[in-house]
C-alpha cells in the first residue's frame, strides 16, 4: 500500500503544523511547533512504513493520534479469535484499523475528513456493521486558550489539534450489553525517554465512594519506580522510558478527562483532553480476561512500551489514550469522541503556568516525581 497521501496542516501565524495521512485511518503522524525545521514531535516507526511490511499482529506504523475500537480483552473482545485463550498469541488488531486504507471525504483549510465502512465480529461472535468517520482540525491560539481556559505565555511555541471521532450502526441488529458493543479509542503515540514523565489529574475522595485511584493490572503490577500517586494533589505520575511494558487506567469516576506528559530534555509540554460525558454510560473493559463487569471499564489510559515475552519490541514509544463511552446504539444511531493534543515549547517558569492551570502541578513537581 502507498502511504504517500501525507497532507500538511499549517496556518499562516503560527509555525506549529501536523502531517495527517487519510489513507492510514486519517492518522495524525506527527507535529512539530517550528515548521520544518522544529523536532518531530510524534512517534513514527519510519523503518516499518519503508518496508511495506504487513505484521501479523500489529503493524505498529506509529502517529501522533490514530483510531481505534474497543475492547481489546474480554468476551467482547474485536481483537481475540473466539474460543482461544486471551494471550498475546491469539491477539490481532483488526485491519480495518490497522492496515485497510481509508477514504478521504474533504479537505478545506485546516480540516481533513476521512471515513470507513467495516464488519467486525466479537469473541462471543457478535458481528458489527459500522461507519467510522474522522475529522482532523488544526487548532489555532485563541481556540486552545478556550479549550484550556488559558493564556500562552509569549515566546511558547505550540501546536494543537482535534479529532471528531463518529462511528454509526449501519447493520439491522442493535448493539447491547447482551451481545457486547465496542466504543472509540484513540491512541496517541509519542517518543520515550529517560526524562519523561506521565502527569494524570484524578478526582479525590474514597476508594468506597469513587473505587480504585487507578487501574494497573493490564500488564503486570507496576513498581514504585515507575508509579506515583500523590493522594494529596490528586495526581498521578508514570515514568515514561520505553523500558518496560506497563498500563495504567482511570476509571469514569476518577478521571478529570485530561492527562499532560512532560519531556524534561526537549522542554516539551503535552497535554491530552477529550470529552466525557457528565453521566457514566458505562465504558468498555479492557482486561485480558472473561470480566464479570463488562462495561466498568476505564475511560483513559497511559502506556509505556517495553520488550516482550520473546525479547521482541513494538516501539519503544509511549501512549496517553481515550475511549468515549460503550456504543449501544440501535440501527441508525452514532456515538462521536473529541480528542485533542497541545504541544508547547517554552521555558519552564513559563510551561509551569500552563501546567499549574490544566494539570494542577508545575513543571517543577512533575520532573520531581522521579
Amino acid at each position: 500500500e502507498d502511504y504517500t497521501d501525507a497532507i500538511v496542516l499549517k496556518n499562516d501565524h503560527n509555525p506549529g503544523s501536523i502531517v495527517v495521512t487519510p489513507k492510514m485511518q486519517g492518522r495524525v503522524m506527527s507535529s512539530t511547533v517550528a515548521g520544518d525545521q522544529g523536532k518531530s514531535l510524534g512517534w513514527v516507526n519510519h523503518e516499518l512504513i519503508a518496508t511495506g511490511k504487513i505484521k501479523k499482529h500489529f503493524t505498529p506504523y506509529g502517529g501522533e493520534d490514530r483510531f481505534w475500537l474497543g475492547p481489546e480483552g474480554g468476551q467482547f473482545s474485536i481483537f481475540i479469535t473466539p474460543g482461544k485463550e486471551m494471550k498475546f498469541d491469539n491477539w490481532y488488531v483488526p485491519a480495518a484499523f490497522n492496515t485497510e486504507p481509508w477514504k478521504m471525504t474533504s479537505k478545506t483549510g485546516n480540516v481533513v475528513t476521512v471515513e470507513k465502512e467495516m464488519t467486525l465480529s466479537n469473541y462471543s461472535g457478535m458481528e458489527f456493521d459500522l461507519q467510522a468517520n474522522r475529522t482532523i482540525r488544526l487548532l489555532d491560539a485563541s481556540r486552545v486558550q478556550k479549550l484550556l481556559n488559558v493564556q500562552i505565555p509569549d515566546g511558547v511555541q505550540f501546536v494543537a489539534y482535534q479529532t471528531e471521532n463518529r462511528i454509526e450502526n449501519t447493520g439491522e441488529k442493535p448493539w447491547t450489553k447482551e451481545t457486547g458493543t465496542v466504543s472509540i479509542w484513540i491512541l496517541s503515540q509519542f517518543t520515550p525517554a529517560p526524562g519523561v514523565t506521565v502527569a494524570i489529574p484524578f478526582k479525590k475522595g474514597s476508594e468506597n465512594n469513587l473505587g480504585p485511584i487507578v487501574t494497573t493490572a493490564y500488564f503486570g503490577e507496576i513498581s514504585s519506580q515507575r508509579l506515583k500517586v500523590d493522594k494529596d494533589n490528586g495526581i498521578v505520575y508514570f515514568k515514561m522510558d520505553g523500558k518496560k511494558r506497563r498500563k495504567l487506567g482511570l476509571s469514569p469516576q476518577r478521571s478529570r478527562a485530561v492527562e499532560g506528559s512532560y519531556d524534561e530534555t526537549n522542554h516539551i509540554l503535552t497535554i491530552m483532553q477529550f470529552n466525557k460525558p457528565q453521566q457514566n454510560p458505562g465504558y468498555v473493559n479492557q482486561l485480558w480476561k472473561h470480566q464479570e463487569h463488562p462495561f466498568n471499564g476505564n475511560v483513559e489510559f497511559a502506556y509505556n512500551d517495553g520488550p516482550l515475552e520473546d525479547g521482541s519490541q513494538l516501539g519503544p514509544f509511549f501512549e496517553m489514550e481515550s475511549s468515549s463511552p460503550a456504543a449501544f446504539l440501535a440501527p441508525g444511531d452514532s456515538i462521536t469522541h473529541n480528542h485533542r493534543i497541545f504541544h508547547f515549547s517554552g521555558s519552564e517558569p513559563q510551561l509551569s503556568n500552563i501546567s499549574n492551570a490544566v494539570l494542577g502541578v508545575s513543571i517543577e513537581q512533575i520532573k520531581s516525581a522521579f
